[in-house]
C-alpha cells in the first residue's frame, strides 16, 4: 500500500514557458528592443544554449562551465552562475538581461501546471497520500505553487539548494521521506529524469517516469499515479 508519493517539480507537475515567451517578457519589461526574427532568433539561440531552466538542455556546455554545471543545483548561487554563464553565450541588446531573464524564470508566471497535476493531487490528498515534491533547483519553487492553487496538496518540499546535496543521491529522497513520516518502501517518486528521479530506488521507492514535453502535449500524464497508488 503506497502511503506517500514524491514528486519532481520541472517536467512533471510544472512547465516552464517557452523560449519565445520567457525572452519577449523580459523584453516588455524592461524596455529593451529585440523584435521580429531578430527576437525569435534569439530565443532559439538561448534555448539551444540550455540558458532557459526547466527548459531544453545545453547542446554544449562550455568548458569553462563545466564544473560549475554539475553543480549547478547545490547551490542559489552555484544556479545562478551556471544558467546566466549559458545565457551569455548569446549576444543581447543589454548584458543586464541575461540577470533579468534568470530572474524572471523565478517568478510564477513563468510556469504553469500540466493540466492534471491539479485534479491528481486532490486526488490523493482525499485517500490521505502524503505528498513531498522533491527537486533539483537553485531557488524557492514554493510561491509558484501558492501561485496556482497547488501549495495545500504538498506537505513537504525538499529542495536540493536547500541541502546542497541534488538528485539523484539518495539523502534527498530520505529527508522527504523522513519529513513526511513514511517509509521509502511505501513510497513512489514520480519524475521525468530517468537518472535524476530514479536515485529513489536506491531507497526502495517505487519510481514512474513522466515525459518531459510541453503541456498541450501531456493533459494526462500523471493520472497513471493513481493506478498505481491504489
Amino acid at each position: 500500500m503506497t502511503s506517500a508519493v514524491l514528486f519532481d517539480f520541472s517536467g512533471t507537475l510544472f512547465r516552464i514557458e517557452s523560449a519565445e515567451s520567457w525572452l519577449r517578457a523580459v523584453l516588455d519589461a524592461t524596455g529593451a528592443e529585440l523584435t521580429g526574427t531578430h527576437l525569435a532568433a534569439a530565443a532559439r539561440a538561448l534555448e539551444a544554449a540550455g540558458a532557459l531552466p526547466g527548459g531544453a538542455p545545453p547542446g554544449r556546455v562550455p568548458e569553462e562551465l563545466a564544473g560549475l554545471w554539475r553543480v549547478r543545483d547545490t547551490s542559489a548561487e552555484a544556479h545562478r552562475a551556471a544558467y546566466t554563464g549559458l545565457s551569455r553565450q548569446v549576444p543581447l541588446p543589454d548584458p543586464a538581461l541575461h540577470d533579468a531573464l534568470y530572474d524572471r524564470h523565478m517568478t510564477p508566471a513563468a510556469w504553469a501546471p500540466y493540466p492534471d497535476a491539479p485534479p491528481v493531487l486532490g486526488a490523493l490528498r482525499e485517500r490521505g497520500i502524503r505528498v513531498g515534491v522533491v527537486s533539483n533547483i537553485g531557488w524557492d519553487l514554493r510561491p509558484v505553487f501558492r501561485e496556482h492553487g497547488l501549495d495545500p496538496f504538498v506537505d513537504a518540499y525538499v529542495l536540493s539548494y536547500e541541502h546542497g546535496v541534488q538528485k539523484p543521491h539518495p539523502r534527498l529522497f530520505a529527508t522527504a521521506c523522513e519529513a513526511l513520516g513514511t517509509d521509502p518502501r511505501t513510497t513512489l517518486m514520480v519524475g521525468d529524469d530517468r537518472r535524476a528521479d530514479g536515485g529513489a530506488a536506491a531507497l526502495g521507492c517505487a519510481v514512474h517516469f513522466v515525459d518531459h514535453l510541453p503541456a498541450a502535449e501531456r493533459p494526462d500524464g500523471l493520472r497513471p499515479v493513481l493506478d498505481l497508488v491504489g
